[in-house]
């Protein structure tokens, strides 16, 4: 399939320089072809590099790619490229507009399947049996209105508000906390299958019959790139133009169809007469079979069942051994020989913070009741990590807990916290060298809030600035996007 993929970017007929980027290549072990059309967003060179650091990121999470994985694996993708969008926008002054819009689809080889994530205003199409279908919705007001019948594709294409799109890698609204801020699904990819991925700066030139006239001719996949181009530059090449497409030229397998057998009816046995049934093979002498002896059940499930239950009361027990033991350890010694014992609670935040596979925590009511009392520091290390509560969940400090609630290791380069109060810490947050982004944080009779602590090289000149923090206080929750 290695002459089936093929991507290709123009600046077309007007702009000054290309803010998109694309990837069409396989993975390092041929499973899957990765294609992805990403459209910067915000000026002269802001948009390149939101798009450029989309496509690094992309490429670092689905080079070797984790089969069984592949959603979680692509939205992390997408939401590590967010936060790294966010935090170069605050370190340089003149990037403080760019963003990205972006679609992704990696198809399965081996499966015939497709899986995609979406976010904007680029598109993702699927030809089938010369039918050409538009899987991805752009989010948008204009594509709504498209979308849902109000507006013929003609008009769309012309409307004065087609660009204006409601959603983007690096607009700072939360992505992490909302499932449906990004489009993602999987659809079948079947043999004869042809996908298009392409920015507004074709489907705004080009219309879908003339899309389906160039996908449908019997030329190369290369050459089937380079007329939509031509296309979009005929058309006017208002914007930078970007086109992949991915072909299954599979031969659809046809399975030979089996004869089924037919049981022969018997003929009535006469005293005298052999009774004799026809198979495939040939005729077989029924009288020379042996006489099969009915076959008694024995005890043995009984015995099985009885033994599979003693097995799990054993394994009951051990477990129980194992938390107490876990218990015990986590006891440490306080003035006056006295002892504290970390709460369930904690213990469960804590877990849950060790064991998270992706990047985000959803923290809910049912999972932990506010207040959750510390009497140690909760510590992670992740590069980039979201705790986001559906509720405002309080942390509170033990009464003879001195430490910080949260330490951020140097390793995170950015921390997102939505919907947190804590209270009674001297410090709440300790952070080094992290980008921090907070959203309806509280912070209670904690006169240090935030402590940042910067490791700077003991060798050599440093330069440099430490720019005037951006949190401002509201009297009323945030409730955007």
């Amino acid at each position: 399939m290695d002459n089936n993929y093929f991507g290709i970017t123009d600046i077309g007929k007007v702009r000054d320089n290309n803010e998109d980027a694309f990837i069409a290549e396989r993975s390092s072990g041929n499973d899957f072809v990765i294609a992805c059309v990403i459209d910067g967003v915000g000026g002269y060179s802001g948009g390149e590099i939101a798009a450029d650091i989309t496509r690094k990121s992309i490429l670092h999470h689905l080079t070797n790619p984790d089969k069984n994985d592949l959603p979680r694996l692509m939205r992390e993708a997408i939401l590590a490229a967010d936060a790294q969008i966010i935090v170069e926008k605050q370190r340089v002054k003149g990037h403080e507009n760019m963003a990205c819009v972006l679609t992704l689809a990696v198809v399965d080889l081996h499966k015939n399947k497709l899986y995609y994530i979406h976010v904007g205003d680029t598109r993702l199409y699927l030809l089938r049996d010369n039918s050409l279908i538009k899987i991805s919705k752009d989010q948008s007001f204009v594509g709504f209105m498209e979308d849902s019948g109000r507006l013929t594709e003609e008009q769309a294409m012309q409307h004065p508000k087609r660009n204006e799109i409601n959603k983007a890698l690096g607009f700072g609204m939360g992505m992490a906390g909302q499932e449906d801020y990004l489009e993602s699904g999987e659809s079948p990819f079947l043999p004869g299958d042809l996908l298009l991925l392409c920015s507004d700066g074709l489907s705004d030139m080009v219309n879908k019959q003339e899309m389906i006239s160039v996908l449908t001719s019997g030329i190369s996949i290369k050459e089937k790139g380079v007329q939509l181009i031509n296309a979009a530059n005929k058309n006017g090449g208002l914007d930078n133009i970007t086109v992949v497409l991915v072909e299954n030229d599979k031969q659809s397998q046809v399975h030979e169809l089996t004869k089924p057998v037919s049981k022969s009816k018997k003929p009535n046995a006469t005293p005298g007469n052999e009774t004799v049934a026809v198979n495939e093979t040939g005729p077989v002498n029924e009288t020379a079979a042996p006489k099969t002896q009915p076959v008694q059940k024995s005890n043995n499930n009984t015995i099985t069942l009885l033994v599979g239950l003693c097995l799990i009361l054993l394994a009951a027990c051990v477990y129980l051994f194992w938390q107490k033991h876990q218990l015990d350890n986590t006891k440490s010694p306080l003035p006056g020989n006295q002892t504290h014992v970390r709460n369930p609670q904690e213990l469960k935040l804590q877990a849950a913070l060790d064991q998270l596979k992706g990047n985000t925590l959803t923290l809910t009511d049912s999972m932990f009741k506010s207040p959750v009392i510390l009497t140690e520091s909760l510590h992670f290390n992740k590069d980039s990590l979201f705790i986001i509560s559906k509720n405002q969940l309080i942390i509170k400090s033990d009464s003879t807990f001195r430490g910080n609630a949260m330490i951020i290791q140097s390793t995170s380069n950015y921390v997102y916290l939505e919907n947190l109060s804590f209270e009674d810490f001297n410090t709440a947050i300790s952070s080094q060298n992290n980008a921090l982004v907070l959203k309806n944080v509280q912070f209670k009779n904690s006169p240090n809030a935030i402590q940042t602590i910067y490791d700077l090289p003991a060798k050599g000149y440093i330069n440099g600035k430490i720019s005037r923090s951006t949190f401002k206080a509201d009297s009323i929750p945030n409730t955007s996007k």
